[in-house]
C-alpha cells in the first residue's frame, strides 16, 4: 500500500477524549431494589463475603500519525494508532501485573486497497472502520482497545473483574464497570441529591438503565476528602441479565471490596477514583506503547519506501 503521513500534529482531527464515547441514558428505572420514594444510603451488610481475588483490566490508546492512502478512485484518510491493555490481580495479600498486549493498527475506510503498514518498530495491522469520519475512526480504535481487555480478561477466573470504564456491552457475570467521571445524569434531581448524602464506604439503591446494553448500576463513594458533594463519587454498573436479588448482592460485595484499593491525594492527583492497581497498571501500559516521535519517525519512513 501506498501512502503518506500528514505534516499536522498526529492527534489533529482525531481526539483522543473518552467523553465522545459516553452512553446517552436510556429509560432508567430507580425502583427495581426500594422505592423512590425510600431511597437512602446502603451500606453493605458486615457478614457481605469479600471475592478470593480481584482482576482489574485497563487499556490505553495513542494516536501515532494520520496517513492518506489511495484506494485507486480516492486518496482516503486513516489513522495509524497503537493501544495497549493489560491487568492487574490481587489476592488481597499482593498484586501483580499479567498480561500487557500492544496492538498497533491502521485505522481507515474499508478499502481494498488499505493492509498493513509495516516499520522498524513493528506492523500496524489495517483495521477497516464505517468511514473515515473521525468518530467513526476513533470508535475503531476504542473498538480494538475493548476487545483486547476482554480476551486478556477470559484468560483468568478471578471472582470479580473489574474493567476501568463502563461495560461496552461485555456480559461476563463476573464483571463489573467502573466509571470514574460522571459525564451524564441518570437519575432525577430528587435522586442524584443523594449522592451528596453518602458516606465513604456507601452505595445508591440500584436503578436499571435500558437502552443499548441494559445494565444495572448504582453510586457509591469512596474514601478520601470530601470538597464538594460529589468528591469520591464512582459508578459502577453490572450486566442486565439475572435477577435483582443476584445483582444486589454482587453490588454490596463490590462496595465493599473497592474502598480498600481507592488512591490517596498525595500520592494521585486523581484520588481516589483513580484506584492504585489501575493507576499503576496505567503507567506500564504507556510505558510498553513506545516512544511516539519514534513511531511517527518509523511510519515516515516506511512511507518513504512505499
Amino acid at each position: 500500500m501506498k501512502f503518506a503521513v500528514e505534516s499536522w500534529a498526529p492527534e489533529y482531527g482525531v481526539s483522543a477524549d473518552e467523553s465522545q464515547l459516553v452512553e446517552t441514558a436510556g429509560a432508567v428505572d430507580p425502583a427495581i431494589e426500594v422505592p423512590p420514594a425510600a431511597w437512602e444510603p446502603i451500606s453493605p451488610p458486615a457478614a457481605t463475603a469479600r471475592p478470593a481475588s480481584v482482576l482489574f483490566v485497563d487499556g490505553v490508546r495513542r494516536i501515532d500519525a494520520r496517513v492518506w492512502f489511495d484506494d485507486g478512485q480516492l486518496t482516503r484518510a486513516g489513522v495509524c494508532a497503537s493501544v495497549a491493555a493489560g491487568s492487574v490481580i490481587t489476592d488481597h495479600a499482593e498484586a501483580r501485573v499479567n498480561e500487557l498486549v500492544v496492538v498497533r493498527g491502521m485505522f481507515a475506510r474499508s478499502s481494498p486497497a488499505a493492509g498493513p503498514i509495516v516499520t522498524a518498530h513493528g506492523t500496524y495491522r489495517y483495521f477497516p472502520c464505517a468511514s473515515d469520519a473521525p468518530d467513526d475512526i476513533y470508535l475503531g480504535i476504542h473498538e480494538q482497545m475493548t476487545a483486547v481487555e476482554s480476551h486478556i480478561a477470559e484468560q483468568h477466573d478471578a471472582e470479580l473483574v473489574v474493567y476501568d470504564g463502563p461495560l461496552r456491552h461485555r456480559i461476563d457475570p463476573r464483571s463489573v464497570g467502573y466509571v470514574k467521571t460522571q459525564h451524564v445524569q441518570y437519575l432525577p434531581d430528587e435522586l442524584h441529591a443523594l449522592l451528596g448524602r453518602l458516606a465513604p464506604g456507601q452505595r445508591t439503591p440500584l436503578f436499571l438503565i435500558g437502552g443499548r446494553g441494559t445494565r444495572y448500576s448504582w453510586y457509591l463513594r469512596l474514601p478520601g476528602p470530601v470538597a464538594q458533594p460529589m468528591s469520591g463519587i464512582v459508578r459502577c454498573e453490572l450486566p442486565g441479565a439475572g435477577t435483582v436479588q443476584h445483582a444486589v448482592e454482587r453490588a454490596d460485595m463490590i462496595t465493599g471490596t473497592l474502598p480498600r484499593f481507592a488512591s490517596e491525594p498525595h500520592k494521585d492527583s486523581r484520588a481516589p477514583q483513580n484506584l492504585y492497581p489501575i493507576a499503576g497498571l496505567e503507567r506500564q501500559l504507556r510505558h510498553r506503547l513506545g516512544d511516539p516521535q519514534l513511531m511517527e519517525r518509523a511510519l515516515r519512513r516506511a512511507a518513504g519506501a512505499s
